[in-house]
């Protein structure tokens, strides 16, 4: 369910979501302040060049501390052998604020996502993405629904059909909704959560279709009953924006 969506010039990720890259195991116990100052750097135009202040590689994914001699930012691309005391240079990326790690056990500020790492002199890396990777890390843009039959699906009690939701999201922003349908996608532990795209056989292309991050976890093809906060005009950087989706979502799962 968490991988978050050109910023991330079509970052690796993005190789990432409507759909996610992964990442596994226990979530840390508590956050670690990884940036130095109090505020958080705000996204170069043109990137970062720097000395590799710190390093380590996960899920397919090297991460890279950069000093730039004037600030400290973390990166995350694709594996790339780097060490500590190296130059490299990172295009932009997309920012994610207090991203978890499941696998390093750890919390960052502030994470960039960038399509590669480089070295002066060198030709810059193929932005590939881990196998199962979705984008960011987690997503493709396009992945397809499966083919889940939405027949029969009740509209919750004191609920909003998808395409209610869709049609009153001015009025629903920020507000709690529930809603009825089945998983057609599933992408698990993207950004430290799993995102799930819930369909109930109502509205048209571009508005049938209800992205939900949660905790639970779920199969393609469950029913579930989701209720959350509506946030409208979710933007993840590099393309990845959301006209409406429900965060952090109880789920329960009917059948």
């Amino acid at each position: 369910m968490k991988q978050i969506i050109t910023g991330i010039a079509l970052v690796c990720v993005l190789m990432f979501v409507t759909s996610g890259c992964k990442e596994g195991g226990a979530p840390p116990s508590a956050p670690q302040q990884e940036a130095p100052a109090a505020t958080q750097p705000a996204a170069a135009p043109q990137g970062w060049t720097g000395t590799v202040a710190e390093t380590m590689n996960t899920a397919g994914y090297t991460y890279v501390k950069i000093d730039t001699g004037t600030e400290q930012i973390w990166a995350a691309a694709p594996a790339t052998k780097v060490k500590v005391g190296d130059t490299v240079s990172v295009p932009p990326g997309a920012p994610m604020k207090n991203y978890q790690s499941k696998t390093l056990d750890r919390t960052f500020d502030v994470v960039y996502f960038v399509p590669s790492i480089n070295k002066p002199g060198a030709a810059p890396a193929a932005a590939k993405a881990p196998a199962g990777a979705m984008g960011m890390p987690g997503m493709k843009k396009k992945a397809p629904s499966a083919k889940v039959d939405l027949s029969g699906i009740a509209k919750a009690e004191g609920g909003k059909t998808i395409a209610e939701i869709f049609a009153e999201k001015e009025a629903l922003g920020g507000k709690t909704v529930t809603v009825r349908g089945k998983v057609v996608k599933f992408n698990p532990n993207i950004m430290g959560t799993n995102w799930l795209h819930v369909q109930d056989g109502t509205g048209a292309a571009g508005t049938n279709d209800l992205t939900v991050t949660t905790d639970a976890e779920v199969q393609i093809g469950d029913t579930l009953l989701v209720t959350g906060a509506l946030t409208l005009n979710k933007d993840l950087g590099s393309g990845y924006k959301f006209d409406v989706i429900i965060e952090k979502a109880q789920v329960a799962v009917e059948k």
